[in-house]
């Protein structure tokens, strides 16, 4: 359903880019008809418009087609156009000939711009009836909130129009000062309430007379339904395959013939019989759709390929957000769905996917269709995967093997084979047992992915998720035909890799080729391996990897968990107190041995060029010779060597071409001598015989240690250095601090080593996230030991008490689990020894697991030094937990004004009594019948929710990607046209196969944001970031990392595009998601600050633009201390505010301490410390004449009997007076103790020499000059980091 919309979505973005109103539905438009634009034929696959008849309307529709689509594509553009939305069951007709919905356009004889294709109606089939009703329910809005068990409350929800709506508001009224210091609302991570949809239909759902009896089925009969219109009227419909018509029954007679009285009538489609049967109808339906139309519809446009985000903060249960309504078709809508026998919806999952990797791609189109159908089946097969996961989970699904102990069972659910990610046939035994167990199921999705994006043909691999839910790991996998095979006497079920643990080893040379190039890809050593007889077998990958040969004949490779080698540098290293590590899964990640192969091979080339280098150097000296002997022979042979444009004449030209390609080839660099690979078998256990193999053993080992050491001298100090000098952005959270260490090549046990090298004020943030990421990773292990076995109704109470020992503590230091005593007794073999838990305990637990698995010593009294919101939320984005917003109170609310501004939701004292009764029932568990007397911060009742946490194998679109490069390179080689051609085929390629609402897309439209924008194309730039912001919110998070940095964005775009007032709050936005996130007080947040300032500015709104540079300068002052560069380039920003400000004395003083600042740092030379010095002058100079003026004018009020305190009033006599008006102004200047003074030049002339565009500072020390050239002075601040928050 998403190829229309997608399509049209591309369509506003290249209008505004290329200016060409007639791009519309088409992904391929722009890139074909810019050929058009320059005087240049159209292309075969140029675009076109044809007019589409619809059955019911005079006017036609039409269409923009390409030829490379297929006639499937436009029928759905028809479906989602706005004027025909009531036909779902029809096909195409052009020239009286039926077309089939699969051929491509360009197949349709005929077919060309201005044709007419004709949309006929079908009959229905019970299917399409079924579809039909349920896309009508959908269109009028008649369908109820759903109750989803994998994606949780409000998933993929955005609050994009309410920022909207409050930035607007805000650009009305004058700008209000900011107050730094109190902590974000939580509710900001909430959509508003908004007034409820108009309704077009009381009710309409399934009669209760379904299905329909076998004689009317005879007769076409396929679905009754039952219709109560906003008149009151109650109607019975009969589903035919001819339509849909009003019958004779009611609730209590079944006659489903046609109503021939006044109330009869009938249509093809619903729609059509609604408004037909109800006068109001037309006109509450065009309501209906204008009410729609004022979201932004990115926001509302249904997530079909990616799971949604599901936020950790969710309403109240009185909130409408989250109300449940009543609607009788909810529980029908599985029969809707799936048909009486549910068989519609069961798939084979494993043949689907094989089917389509075995789809053509020889053509782009070939590739596109192909890659879609790939990504489609990916989010399909992950959805079905975690619903039935959270079954398995909650004990739903009845084991194949119940006899088998609960770690070791088996499931199969809706085609789907479900195990636990634990040890429980003894493989992981000798690796660390279900610790080991827990880690492989991780990477062995990591390594599908690999294989999936390596996309090697004649290697399947099957459909691979885990789940994460409630304390258990669940691996979900499509059934590989012939897993459940028992092998014949003899016979091994897999054929290549280790069969019985690593005693058997089978090699079957067929899929050896297969092998080689999934090796070559991974750089993966070929290598012996020996089985328990000391029998030798040469393996293209690891042990761990199995072949197995599927009935269906097709290649499997399973068992991926194992395609880099260990970290032994890490297991041989001993932890503080000598806490050993939980398993011996340490393997190194692949982007390390991505990293270390793309350095080794630089080494190559240049060790290859200082060869050359030599060997020219010893052909000069046998040139120079030469020189000696014979002038000529010395020419002739300079001739040759450097292929002289002399020597073209008389001469043919191929002799020419062919002399340079000779030379390109010399110059050329020959890879092909060139081998780097690892050997994944290394210190895991193998037993060389010979010496020969021995000696290859010791060189394989050596090459793996070589690769540890990389890591720790050189990958992760690399990265404390480009944090230490601000070279790359410093992570918000957990999620972007793991991202960041997966790109680097570091795995997340080194959170510890990063933390303590992470020693100085500068590094101070991203200490404190490591340190934050450790204490959530152990919790959430500590947590599932407890969770593992505990029935679903007594898991809240766990949370509760969980969190309460941590983060509850200084409210109630000895807290007590509230479990629901009924819940006891049902339960009576539940292990409840979460309850037994202390705060000691925990955080003794918690200590344990830092040390155990990140080897660092958390300090003494860690938990009252960790921010505790945001360490909740950390908690919460691990484990799935969607908790209900309230004031929490982790503190003894000993300060009443601030507590409740601290991160919950606003609740004076004389609230409503809605807010009251929800205080009530969410703050002290006392009131509900409990033995706890004390107050706790977290009760059962808060946890609401918990989602499964997925793991996918889902690959990326490498045509997408390749598009993209090309656009870049082809921009940087001053391409542009065909660049923005490429980056906008880039972008519907990536809508195209992913859908509108995908975190990749959201990516795309990040990227391409900020190449429009550099690219002067800032309309294009603002519509690209605004959906990327969208997008972000639905897919990754309302407070994800990425949503604030796209919001951030779209700020800087608006501000540059002259919308700065828009601008300031979708920063204002941005930075209180930040608080949220990570606290006050970050490194990038710098940038943003000073950014605000400068918009402010540009408002002139001095006097808060002039707070907003002190609060850049503060932060700044705190992450890299007052005599640093970076501080004195704020210093001397905020000089300048300050003298707009009217304050030239701390303007003076400013201004000083910048110029002092940058001469001891950079030197009395540098452009810097020249431009600060001048500016020093001219502001020293204004200064003194200032407070001159205002002596003067002090002395003439005192003999004339005038006395002034106010300096409002001063303010009031400049801006009346006129002529001495201006010296009147600055008559404060003078007192000792001054409040901010008055310049004696206007405004506007202040503003101009702040500019540079005063004629006083025409020397090239203008304002936007000094700005600039101080910007330059510090790059890694004002551009690095203004790069990173941009």
């Amino acid at each position: 359903m998403a190829d229309a919309p997608s399509n049209n979505a591309a369509a506003q973005i290249n209008d505004p880019a290329h200016e060409t109103p007639a791009a519309q539905d088409t992904p391929t438009e722009n890139p074909v008809e810019q050929p058009t634009e320059d005087g240049t034929e159209q292309p075969e696959d140029a675009p076109f418009v044809v007019k589409i008849i619809l059955p019911h309307d005079t006017n036609p529709l039409e269409l923009p087609v390409s030829p490379l689509e297929q006639i499937h594509e436009i029928r759905q553009s028809v479906i989602e156009h706005p004027v025909a939305v009531q036909y779902s069951c029809f096909h195409l007709e052009h020239n009286g000939q039926r077309i089939n919905d699969f051929v491509q356009v360009s197949d349709v004889e005929g077919l060309a711009a201005g044709s007419e294709l004709r949309v006929v109606e079908d009959p229905y089939t019970e299917k399409e009836a079924r579809i039909h009703f349920i896309r009508i329910r959908e269109l009028i809005g008649a369908a109820g909130d759903r109750t989803d068990t994998a994606h949780g409350i409000l998933a993929g929800a955005s609050i994009h129009d309410d920022v909207v709506a409050a930035a607007a508001e805000q650009a009305e009224r004058d700008i209000q000062p900011y107050d730094f210091n109190t902590t974000p609302d939580l509710s900001a991570l909430l959509p508003k309430e908004t007034a409820p949809a108009p309704k077009t239909v009381k009710l309409i759902t399934l009669s209760a007379w379904n299905p329909p009896p076998a004689q009317w089925r005879q007769k076409g009969h396929l679905l009754y339904l039952a219709v109560t219109t906003n008149e009151g009227e109650q109607y019975h419909v009969t589903g035919h395959v001819g339509g849909f018509f009003v019958n004779n029954s009611n609730k209590d007679k079944f006659n489903p013939t046609p109503r021939t009285d006044a109330k009869g009538a009938s249509a093809h489609s619903l729609l059509s019989l609604l408004e037909k049967i109800s006068a109001s109808f037309k006109k509450s339906f065009a309501e209906l759709q204008q009410f729609t139309s004022t979201k932004e519809p990115l926001a509302t446009f249904q997530i079909g390929n990616t799971v949604p985000s599901a936020p950790w903060i969710v309403p109240s249960a009185s909130s409408s957000l989250s109300a449940h309504v009543a609607d009788p078709t909810r529980s029908q809508e599985t029969f809707l769905l799936g048909g009486a026998e549910n068989t519609d919806s069961l798939r084979d999952w494993n043949e689907e996917f094989q089917s389509a990797k075995e789809l053509p791609k020889d053509t782009i189109q070939d590739r596109v269709f192909r890659e879609r159908l790939l990504a489609k089946l990916h989010a399909d097969y992950n959805d079905a995967a975690a619903r039935g996961a959270v079954l398995v989970a909650r004990g739903e699904v009845a084991p194949l093997n119940p006899t088998e102990g609960k770690d070791a069972q088996i499931f199969v659910y809706n085609n789907v084979f479900f195990s636990f990610g634990a040890d429980g046939v003894g493989t992981f035994t000798s690796e660390g047992g279900d610790e080991a167990a827990r880690v492989a199921t991780g990477k062995d999705v990591l390594g599908v992915k690999l294989v999936n994006q390596l996309d090697i043909d004649g290697l399947y691999t099957p459909g691979t998720v885990v789940v994460d839910y409630l304390g258990k790991r669940i691996v979900g996998q499509s059934i590989v035909p012939g897993i459940f095979k028992q092998p014949e006497p003899g016979e091994n079920q897999i054929h290549y890799g280790a069969v019985d643990g690593k005693d058997v080893v089978a090699a079957d040379q067929s899929f050896a080729p297969s092998f080689e190039k999934l090796a070559q890809s991974l750089r993966i050593k070929k290598h012996a391996v020996w089985d328990r007889e000391n029998k030798r077998f040469d393996l293209e990958a690891s042990v761990e990897m199995k072949g197995l040969l599927g009935t269906d004949g097709r290649k499997y490779v399973l068992d991926l968990y194992r395609v880099t080698p260990l970290d032994v540098a890490w297991m041989e290293e001993n932890g503080p107190e000598g806490a050993e590590y939980p398993h011996r899964m340490t393997v190194l990640r692949p982007e390390l041995v991505e990293a270390l192969g793309k350095q080794k091979a630089r080494d190559f080339v240049s060790a290859e060029l200082q060869k050359r280098g030599a060997l020219k150097k010893q052909g000069d000296s046998a040139e120079e010779a030469k020189e000696e002997k014979a002038d000529d022979a010395e020419k002739t042979e300079e001739a040759k060597a450097e292929g002289e444009e002399g020597e073209v004449e008389g001469k043919d030209a191929d002799a020419v071409e062919k002399k340079e390609q000779e030379k390109a080839d010399n110059d050329r660099i020959d890879m092909s001598n060139f081998k780097f690979a690892l050997n994944p078998d290394v210190f895991s256990g193998q037993d060389p015989q010979t010496d020969e193999e021995k000696e290859e053993m010791a060189k394989d080992e050596q090459e793996v240690r070589d690769a540890c050491t990389y890591l720790r001298n050189t990958v992760i100090p690399s990265l404390i250095r480009d944090l230490n000098e601000s070279d790359i952005s410093f992570p918000m959270d957990g999620r972007s601090l793991t991202s960041l260490l997966h790109r680097r090549g570091i795995n997340l046990r080194y959170l510890g080593k990063l933390a303590s090298l992470s020693d100085n004020t500068r590094l101070e943030c991203f200490r404190e996230v490591c340190i934050r990421e450790m204490i959530a990773r152990s919790f959430k292990h500590v947590a599932a030991k407890y969770l593992k076995t505990l029935p679903l109704p007594l898991t809240s109470a766990c949370f509760s008490h969980l969190l309460n020992c941590l983060l509850g503590t200084e409210l109630n230091p000895k807290p007590v689990a509230e479990i629901d005593e009924s819940y006891r007794a049902l339960f009576s073999e539940a292990d409840l020894a979460f309850e037994k838990v202390t705060p000691e305990s925990l955080r003794e637990e918690i200590q344990n697991e830092a040390t155990r698995r990140f080897r660092f010593v958390l300090q003494d009294g860690w938990w009252s030094h960790v921010r505790h919101l945001q360490l909740l939320r950390e908690i919460s984005l691990k484990l799935g937990l969607q908790i209900q917003i309230k004031n929490f109170q982790f503190a003894q609310p000993a300060e009443p004004q601030p507590a409740p501004q601290t991160n919950g939701q606003p609740q004076a004292e004389p609230a409503s009594k809605k807010k009251n009764k929800k205080k009530s029932r969410d703050g002290s568990p006392a009131a509900a019948p409990s033995p706890v007397v004390a107050p706790h911060t977290f009760s059962p009742e808060d946890f609401v929710n918990v989602v499964p946490i997925v793991k996918d194998s889902c690959p990326r679109s490498a045509l997408a990607e390749e598009a993209l490069e090309a656009g870049r390179l082809s921009i940087y080689q001053s391409q542009r046209r065909l660049g923005e051609d490429l980056l906008l085929e880039s972008l519907s390629l990536h809508e195209q196969i992913y859908g509108l609402v995908h975190p990749e897309v959201a990516q795309m439209y990040h990227t391409l944001s900020q190449l429009f924008f550099q690219l002067d194309q800032k309309d294009s730039a603002v519509e690209l970031a605004k959906k990327a912001a969208i997008v972000s919110e639905r897919t990754v998070g309302l407070d994800s990392a990425e949503t604030v940095l796209n919001y951030l964005n779209l700020s800087l775009f608006l501000h540059q595009r002259g919308d700065s007032k828009l601008a300031l709050g979708y920063a204002k936005h941005a930075l209180n998601i930040w608080k949220i996130i990570y606290g006050p007080d970050h490194p990038d947040t710098i940038t943003t600050i000073n950014n605000y300032a400068v918009m402010l500015q540009s408002l002139k709104a001095y006097h808060e633009s002039r707070r907003w540079f002190e609060e850049s300068l503060r932060v700044c002052e705190k992450v890299f201390g007052r005599q640093s560069v970076n501080s004195a380039t704020l210093l001397f920003q905020l000089a300048q505010a300050l003298a707009l400000d009217q304050d030239a004395k701390a303007a003076v003083d400013r201004m000083r301490e910048s110029y002092n600042i940058f001469r001891n740092a950079l030197g009395p030379e540098d452009k810097n410390t020249k431009e600060a010095e001048h500016w020093l002058e001219q502001l020293t100079h204004n200064a003194v004449s200032i407070a001159k003026q205002a002596k003067d004018l002090a002395a003439r009020r005192a003999r004339a009997g005038y006395r002034f305190t106010s300096r409002g009033a001063s303010v009031g006599t400049s801006a009346t007076g006129a002529g001495s008006g201006a010296a009147a102004a600055t008559q404060l200047a003078g007192k000792p103790t001054p409040p901010p003074s008055m310049d004696s030049r206007t405004i506007d002339e202040l503003v101009r020499y702040i500019e540079g565009t005063d004629k006083k500072s025409s020397g090239g020390a203008g304002g936007a000059g000094g700005k600039k050239r101080a910007g330059r002075g510090n790059p890694k601040r004002r551009g690095g980091a203004a790069g990173a928050s941009a």
